[in-house]
């Protein structure tokens, strides 16, 4: 399974809290900054994300958000100008971060030279955001039904399904592989899962963690 992460979420509106809450169902560590105080009571009494009130861009809640150690952070709010804000703030303040922007514009790669990865919600919403900030090693490609996801999951080396074909694999009810190795055929009983080679997965939301789990590691 992909390691756990650190990451901060900065604004818990619609895309955000979505984002947060999806995140921390995989496993990660997620700590959300909201400046709207309704919001952050919200947040805490579902308690799906460590939360803090204050504004993003300002460098102490930033620190007490613990940018420093962060993995990613993704500044989701509804104004693009403000999420870039966060994420350069952000980038000054830890080594090696990975940065996600929300924008209400699409306008190509340009915001590409200032972050990591843009979503655009019209085009994306809370799922594209976890595959920004999570990179490129598990990725949700669909909605397909509300209940189903779609995703490219690459087999880990030391994973418990490496090396093994369909026929010896035991997936949890509400699963399916659909792809041969690296995505480049429709699978079948003999298709081997190679370490680091990317699989097509039909997932149902209850068994994601299991199917990380055998894939990941």
């Amino acid at each position: 399974m992909t390691s756990n992460l650190d990451i901060i979420i900065a604004g818990a509106g619609r895309v955000g809290s979505q984002t947060a809450e999806r995140l921390a169902n995989r496993g990660h560590d997620v700590m959300v900054v909201e400046s709207d105080e309704d919001v952050v009571s919200k947040i805490a009494d579902e308690w799906f994300a460590t939360v803090i009130q204050g504004d993003a861009t300002n460098p102490d809640i930033l620190e007490q958000a613990g940018v420093e150690d962060a993995d990613a952070i993704a500044a989701l709010t509804g104004e693009t100008g403000l999420n870039l804000a966060v994420c350069m703030v952000s980038e000054e303040m830890s080594d090696g971060i990975r940065t996600v922007s929300r924008i209400e514009r699409d306008v190509g790669d340009a915001y590409l030279r200032f972050v990591d990865g843009v979503v655009f919600p019209e085009r994306a919403g809370s799922r594209l955001a976890v595959n920004a900030i999570v990179g490129s090693e598990v990725q949700t490609l669909a909605d397909v039904t509300s209940d189903l996801d779609i995703m490219v999951i690459t087999v880990d080396k030391g994973a418990p399904v490496a090396g093994k074909d369909l026929n010896e694999v035991r997936l949890p009810e509400g699963s399916l592989i659909v792809s041969e190795g690296d995505c480049e055929g429709v699978g079948s009983r003999d298709t081997v899962l190679e370490p680091g080679e990317s699989y097509v997965v039909a997932v149902e939301p209850g068994v994601t963690d299991e199917v990380l789990n055998l894939m990941r590691g």
